[in-house]
């Protein structure tokens, strides 16, 4: 059986964008459907719709608390808590690591020119960095759940 981080880097090595890549990974255990969580997170890559913002592992990693605490709280109202103090964690888990949650400043290319996207391929940050990042964003909610 194939670990998360190999389903993760086998989805992004595929082209699936790195939000979809980490939330895929754990659609198993969360026992959603692969498909619809591909469809879900879909517009997030590239810093949520290539705007660069927020990086797209991380709003995986987001999903994949959200439905955890979805499922382990009957209570809407503490599931949204428990999934806001575990957000936190995770950012400061992340900035720690990669010193941003912010995917231009983490590949430091513009996503949204073809000469960006060319650099970022030959400098080869999409394997060097957005894995990186898809990898340690699955680390860290392993370590802030158990499923």
């Amino acid at each position: 059986m194939k670990t998360k981080e190999q389903k993760a880097i086998q989805f992004f090595r595929s082209g699936s964008n790195c939000a979809q890549s980490v939330l895929s990974a754990y659609s198993g255990d969360l026992k959603i459907d692969n498909t619809l969580a591909m469809s879900i997170s879909s517009g997030f890559g590239g810093g949520m719709g290539r705007l660069q913002r927020t990086c797209g592992a991380a709003t995986g990693a987001f999903m994949v608390l959200g439905v955890f605490n979805s499922q382990k709280y009957a209570d809407s109202k503490e599931s949204k808590e428990q999934t806001n103090l575990m957000i936190q964690k995770f950012a400061d888990k992340f900035i720690a690591i990669h010193g941003s949650l912010v995917c231009k400043t983490l590949i430091n290319s513009d996503l949204n020119s073809e000469k960006g996207r060319q650099l970022a391929r030959e400098k080869n940050l999409f394997e060097e960095v957005c894995e990186k990042c898809v990898l340690d964003s699955i680390m860290i909610v392993d370590e802030l759940i158990e499923i």
